[in-house]
């Protein structure tokens, strides 16, 4: 048993050392901007997809771009716009004829969507019937055409982009498409240093040249790995008590009854525990602490509590929601 542990604390230390060198590749092109990148790593670990959603220029297709340069994975990108079909995704039937009998037959043309990372790029500027054509392969990784089912390979991740802005025209997701990302994660403007360091390398002729440091079989491997991260009874308690108080009829928060609508279902907490799992190994632990709860619990939950009209009148958003619960929560720890 004991040389059974010593060989996975090993695996664990070279396949963190390649995470690790992954940042480090992606900081070469993308100045700042750390709590996003940890974010977009911890849901690769997690096995999960992420919706970002960014002011333009904030580099957002950019980071997603650079993560897929760094990892040994195919990548397509699909820019979505009012006229994309899900032909256009999925792919399509063509007619084809075979030279040497001559008999014509149906071929089926993968879509873009069968690659192992797929940006979604402007997810919102697509009608729901072509965003819905993403449904099936995010939760079940497969993709149905003409009654037959083909299979995804893995590792599979989208991670798709939204602009906060220019809403005329745009289409915006479903609560129950959104629920199908595990985290959502909000770019935010650099800071003033960051900001002079991207003037000064972006406006010149270098150009940092990327090495591929993961492969695909590395990452299903930490994905296996996540999911036997221990996690004590006491943290999984916290978890299901933070998503139930996130719900108005099952909460004993005033603040949520005042100015939510609608609290996060079960998935909520299954997506909480995963990434914390995740966060842990990317920072070389073998235990989820109550940070890495803190640290996930916001990216997790922002798309899943559905705030008043209200609480959007007065400037609250699901954000505070989540802050004023997790410092209730954490109160309740200490004593």
């Amino acid at each position: 048993m004991n040389t059974e542990i010593t060989q996975i604390a090993a695996e664990v230390d070279i396949l963190t050392g390649k995470l690790k060198a992954l940042t480090q590749e992606m900081g070469k092109v993308i100045i700042g901007q750390q709590d996003t990148i940890e974010q977009l790593v911890i849901t690769f670990l997690a096995g999960g997809h992420a919706l970002l959603e960014g002011l333009p220029g904030l580099a957002k297709t950019l980071m997603i771009r650079t993560l897929s340069e760094a990892i040994d994975l195919s990548f397509k990108r699909i820019q979505f716009t009012p006229d994309l079909m899900p032909s256009d995704i999925i792919g399509t039937e063509v007619l084809e004829e075979d030279h040497a009998t001559g008999k014509k037959f149906f071929s089926f043309n993968k879509g873009p969507i069968f690659a192992n990372i797929i940006l979604a790029d402007e997810i919102n500027r697509t009608p729901p019937k072509t965003q819905a054509a993403l449904l099936e392969a995010m939760q079940e990784f497969e993709i149905t055409y003409s009654g037959k089912t083909y299979v995804l390979d893995r590792p599979f991740f989208i991670l798709a982009t939204q602009n906060p802005i220019e809403q005329s025209g745009t289409f915006p997701l479903p609560e129950a498409q959104q629920d199908r990302f595990l985290f959502y994660i909000k770019i935010g403007y650099p800071g003033a240093i960051e900001e002079t360091h991207i003037l000064k390398s972006t406006t010149g002729t270098k150009k940092e040249k990327l090495n591929k440091v993961i492969s695909g079989n590395d990452i299903v491997r930490l994905q296996e790995l996540v999911r036997e991260v221990p996690i004590s009874d006491e943290l999984i308690n916290f978890v299901s008590t933070l998503v139930r108080a996130t719900r108005p009829e099952t909460t004993t928060s005033p603040y949520v009854k005042e100015w939510v609508s609608w609290g996060a279902g079960p998935r909520a907490g299954q997506a909480m525990i995963l990434t914390a799992k995740a966060r842990a190994l990317l920072k070389g632990r073998l235990a989820v602490t109550l940070e890495d709860i803190k640290a996930v619990a916001t990216p997790v939950l922002r798309h899943r509590i559905i705030i008043n009209f209200r609480a959007e009148s007065e400037g609250i958003n699901s954000d505070n929601v989540t802050e004023t619960l997790l410092a209730e929560g954490s109160a309740r720890l200490k004593k």
